[in-house]
């Protein structure tokens, strides 16, 4: 078993599962901001996709997971690596989607085999096939940050900490996260000046037994009639309480 990222960081990830991380010589260090992958250039990316042909054609399951939100994935199984392989490979691209695929041919939702026999899974929603492992997974993931949120159970902020600088929008009524500061800065201001969004004031409380409520008059006609004391001059009608007029 072996695995591959553009990302030297993922080595030791791949081999605490007990295997080969593929490490190709026509690629350096492709590592983004964020722990994410940056873009390959085209020069980059056809060097990937010649050298990634050798190693596919050894394995009979081949798994590409590679994603681009909104935007065509990445292209890592191209058709001379499809010739490449036996008959009875398989190749699970969960990277499919209405865009294309990790792999030539690859569609979201269906399966197909190629003419030398290889059989091509678009895998576009793994996800919702398995509900129950997907949603313990997402919790896990929610109560970790969560905890690395708060320390002896209060919120604890710490904008210098790595993981907190990427998910901490404000702080102390200020725009602490880098990104969302920059794209909310006006021009010629920087991003570090960018205040938070003042809070709305609350909405005024509802009116109990106000003014001109059916509950106002019979309050009203209590009074008028001795059942309640006064609390204060009330008119209904042009009249006062009293029976006199102005």
């Amino acid at each position: 078993m072996s695995g591959y990222d553009v990302r030297p960081t993922s080595k030791s990830e791949v081999e605490s599962l007990g295997a080969t991380f593929v490490e190709l010589t026509s690629v350096s260090d492709a590592a983004g901001q964020g722990g994410y992958a940056r873009e390959l250039t085209a020069d980059e990316l056809q060097a990937q996709q010649d050298e990634l042909a050798g190693h596919i054609a050894r394995h009979d399951v081949v798994i590409t997971t590679a994603q681009v939100p909104g935007r065509r994935p990445p292209l890592l199984v191209t058709e001379d690596a499809l010739k490449a392989m036996t008959a009875g490979s398989v190749i699970v691209d969960m990277g499919a989607s209405p865009l294309g695929g990790n792999v030539t041919g690859s569609r979201p939702g269906e399966t197909i085999v190629t003419v030398n026999g290889v059989t091509i899974i678009g895998a576009d929603n793994l996800p919702a096939t398995v509900p129950t492992a997907a949603s313990n997974a997402y919790s896990r993931n929610i109560s970790a940050l969560l905890l690395h949120l708060t320390k002896d159970g209060a919120l604890a902020i710490d904008t210098g900490d790595d993981i907190q600088a990427g998910v901490v929008i404000t702080h102390d009524g200020r725009v602490v996260h880098a990104d969302v500061a920059g794209l909310l800065a006006p021009p010629g201001q920087t991003p570090a000046e960018t205040p938070a969004e003042t809070p709305a004031e609350p909405p005024p409380p509802a009116p109990v037994a106000g003014e001109g409520t059916p509950a106002a008059g019979a309050e009203r006609r209590a009074q008028a009639n001795g059942f309640l004391p006064r609390t204060g001059p009330l008119s209904e009608g042009g009249a006062d309480v009293d029976g006199t007029r102005d």
